[in-house]
């Protein structure tokens, strides 16, 4: 009698299992995945039976341009620093007359830095003398005189006046002009207008050419091109002054 009623209860179950599933709602279709925009969906086009069956490529979705690849920087490569230009070497050559002088001026300006032409006046051999003319009479000397040996000079000479009653006052002899000029620049320095004058007659006017040359070793080429018996230094100050 039980085995009956669980066969009918069973039976029972399954019928209302089978009308439930029968009478439920069809389920809601699932959602299509939308393209990404500007891609289009391929269709699949059906065809007769024995034929292949032909499919239409997609399009191709334009690509944004490549960004603009920056240039690389150059990169230069510093070389050694150049080497610092040799000092400039200088020197007298001479000395000439003033044709041999013109001749050699020729030659050399287109080899050295920089010429000047120099004019030496010859000494006479009796040396020079420092002097201080203009005194107006034997008592104006003697006032100077007084002057200078408060100044510290104290070679000094008193000769006898001139034609027109004017005195000099002699200063000293020296055996070059470089002394003598030596004197009379400190004599001007002190305030006494000196001068300073060969003995005898002058000799001849001669010639020297100051040059700079850029180094040592062009040295003897030019003083061979300027056909100079003496090479003297000089002072590149000296020159650039001029």
């Amino acid at each position: 009698m039980l085995a009956r009623a669980l066969i009918v209860l069973l039976l029972i179950l399954n019928l209302g299992v089978a009308l439930w599933w029968v009478g439920r709602a069809p389920p809601a279709p699932a959602p299509v995945p939308q393209p990404a925009a500007g891609v289009e969906l391929l269709e699949m086009l059906t065809a007769p039976m024995g034929e292949a069956t032909a499919s239409v490529p997609p399009s191709t979705p334009v690509a944004p341009p490549p960004a603009t690849a920056l240039p690389a920087p150059t990169v230069v490569q510093a070389g050694p620093p150049p080497a610092p230009a040799a000092p400039p070497v200088c020197r007298s050559l001479g000395p000439f007359d003033a044709a041999g002088a013109a001749r050699a001026e020729a030659q050399l300006r287109p080899r050295v830095r920089a010429l000047a032409v120099r004019q030496v006046q010859a000494e006479s051999g009796r040396g020079w003398r420092v002097l201080m003319r203009g005194q107006s009479g034997r008592e104006a000397a003697a006032a100077t005189v007084s002057r200078l040996e408060a100044a510290g000079f104290r070679d000094h000479y008193v000769m006898p006046a001139a034609d027109d009653g004017t005195v000099a006052i002699a200063l000293g002899r020296y055996s070059s002009e470089a002394g003598a000029r030596r004197h009379q620049q400190a004599l001007a320095a002190a305030g006494f207008a000196a001068e300073a004058e060969p003995l005898g007659d002058a000799g001849p006017t001669r010639y020297w050419l100051d040059v700079s040359v850029g180094e040592e070793a062009g040295l003897a080429a030019v003083q061979r091109a300027s056909g100079a018996q003496r090479s003297e230094a000089l002072a590149c100050g000296s020159l650039a002054a001029r």
